[in-house]
């Protein structure tokens, strides 16, 4: 079989595979942001505080360590 041919079979598979895998990664960055909001949100309605600092810092850590994650992954 011609090299060209052999690069087209099981082509489909393969797009397949890595789009579900980048659109669960965008998936798990969601949830990671948004558990550390939640967190910071009810830190600061525990709190009674004025200004959202805990919500704030906590969704910058979440956004952090989303990336963290999906580095980690693209990488394996």
């Amino acid at each position: 079989m011609p090299e060209n041919e052999q690069n087209k079979s099981g082509g489909a598979g393969n797009d397949a595979n890595a789009y579900a895998k980048y659109v669960g990664l965008a998936f798990q960055m969601i949830v990671v942001i948004g558990v550390f909001a939640f967190a910071g949100y009810k830190i600061d309605q525990a709190g009674q505080h004025a200004t959202k600092w805990a919500t704030a810092a906590l969704s910058l850590i979440g956004v952090f360590a989303s990336l963290y994650l999906v580095f980690r992954s693209v990488k394996n």
